[in-house]
């Protein structure tokens, strides 16, 4: 018989691997995760697929933190200084969550990560 092991996919030793299915078969889904709107896309398209569901809910909380950067805009005076930070920080935090995932890593965002633990779908 054989046994199954349950890995946690943020263990180090789940580790980077080009051979995972599970990381090959989500890796699109997951990319797009972390642009913009898209983020819905591998939140519903691939709820099974545990790579691209790990990184479609840091996507979706990154990007409600840009709408609600973009609602501040509105603001007179700090609104415009609060977007422009907002838009450069999580801009950044974007792309490096695309090259992780290019990667072929699970990386939490510092509190990001937390946020999105605590989505249920």
């Amino acid at each position: 018989m054989e046994e199954k092991k349950n890995i946690n996919p943020l263990s180090p030793s789940a580790g980077p691997s080009g051979s995972d299915p599970v990381i090959q078969e989500g890796k699109f889904f997951a990319l797009i995760g972390y642009v913009s709107v898209l983020c819905l896309v591998p939140l519903i398209l691939k709820k099974e697929n545990r790579f691209a569901l790990f990184h479609g809910k840091q996507g979706l909380v990154l990007f409600i933190l840009e709408v609600a950067a973009a609602i501040l805009k509105s603001i007179p005076a700090i609104g415009e200084v609060v977007f422009s930070l907002a838009f450069v920080v999580l801009g950044i935090l974007s792309l490096i969550g695309i090259i992780k995932v290019l990667m072929n890593e699970y990386w939490e965002i510092p509190y990001i990560s937390q946020i999105a633990q605590k989505i249920s779908l």
